[in-house]
């Protein structure tokens, strides 16, 4: 088949794992490892091209160093990349043909290998079990549960990576809307920044203050350049919706931003609280602080969307009641209170009572009869 389709390295994605994955290189080159979830992200054939190239390089591989390379590279896609990749890289074919065969008894791996495939397996299973045609690495997960097979403890670098949310099926995604807002400064094509709906932090205990290791540190760190990403995609979005007239794709990636950044919150506030590195606490301290100003942004978005609603509504029903005085009033009933005015204007105005007697009333002349002679003497 390989003689067929050719040598997967090749390919432009190919070429990359390939050097990528090179067992000379002293370190991961995370430049590279990036470029590859691009290529992936923006290439029709990428999601395929770059699995091919992957099975080549772990398939009956006995330098692990090489191996273990591959697998940081096929955890970082996983992580950066969307569902056209996750179907491939959790088939069964892939999880039980090229996975699991590396820490087959007769293989023998070292137990680095054998515990980084073991928690990938274990993480891609947890990430993906709600996700109907993402299951083969769930049912492989359970098989090997079932077979007796350890799983190394959740760990840092072992939680499961969340998926970026969830994009149109017709649309390819190197033209998702998510490409509109990245930070690139290429004009047609973007790379994915990765959104995860829960951070992959340590789990929280009780049990007192965490001292993490100095891998572990490096890996939250990376982990926190993703919020920072999240939280950079969100201002640039905040910044170009208008109240009232936002696109509705836009908007929809625009509330799973908030759903995750507010679900990574969570974990960072418990991290502040329990982490004792001081260095690792000012960073988590500065990006709470970057997503609490985020947040009120959000805020202060959805109220004035909701303040404009209501103002419509209002405009929309007085027009409603303006409408119906002026089918439902007839022409004569404007005459007859136009007759009525100048009737009242016609009626003269009565004088105020005086203050000292109520009874009376000013400048009205009295009824009572002037007094005769006569009356005078009898009044004795």
């Amino acid at each position: 088949m390989e003689f067929l389709l050719g040598n997967p390295y090749t390919t432009p994605v190919g070429h990359c794992i390939e050097r990528a994955t090179d067992g000379s290189l002293q370190s991961e080159d995370w430049t590279l490892n990036m470029e590859i979830c691009d290529i992936i992200n923006e290439t029709e054939d990428g999601p395929k091209d770059a699995i091919r190239a992957m099975k080549k390089r772990l398939n009956g591989n006995r330098n692990y160093r090489e191996v273990m390379l591959a697998l940081t590279v096929l955890e970082t896609c996983v992580k950066n990349c969307g569902h056209r990749f996750h179907a491939l890289v959790t088939s069964r074919d892939f999880v039980d043909g090229v996975l699991v065969k590396i820490i087959s008894p007769k293989n023998n791996p070292p137990t680095i290998v054998q515990d980084k495939v073991l928690a990938l397996i274990q993480a891609w299973a947890d990430a993906f079990r709600s996700s109907p045609d993402l299951t083969g690495v769930v049912q492989i997960y359970e098989e090997l549960k079932r077979k007796g097979i350890e799983f190394p403890t959740s760990e840092l670098e072992t939680l499961s990576p969340i998926h970026t949310p969830q994009r149109s099926a017709t649309a390819p995604e190197g033209d998702s809307t998510l490409h509109k807002y990245s930070s690139t400064t290429q004009p047609t094509q973007h790379s994915v920044p990765p959104v995860y709906t829960t951070p992959q932090v340590p789990n929280i205990h009780a049990s007192g203050a965490i001292n993490p290791t100095p891998e572990q540190i490096s890996r939250l760190r990376s982990e926190l350049d993703i919020v920072r990403g999240n939280t950079k995609v969100m201002s640039e979005m905040l910044t170009e919706m208008v109240p009232g007239q936002e696109d509705a794709s836009d908007y929809e990636l625009l509330q799973e931003l908030n759903r995750t950044c507010r679900a990574m919150q969570q974990r960072i506030v418990e991290l502040i609280s329990c982490v004792s590195n001081e260095a690792v606490t000012e960073e988590l301290l500065h990006v709470n602080d970057d997503l609490n100003n985020i947040f009120l942004r959000y805020d202060r978005l959805e109220n004035a969307g909701k303040n404009m609603l209501c103002k419509s509504r209002c405009k929309l029903d007085f027009g409603y009641l303006f409408i119906y005085l002026s089918i439902s009033l007839p022409p004569e009933f404007d005459k007859f209170l136009e007759e009525r005015a100048k009737a009242v204007e016609r009626v003269p105005s009565l004088p105020s009572p005086p203050s000292g007697n109520p009874g009376a009333v000013q400048g009205t002349p009295s009824r009572k009869k002037p007094e005769r002679p006569e009356d005078t003497l009898f009044a004795a």
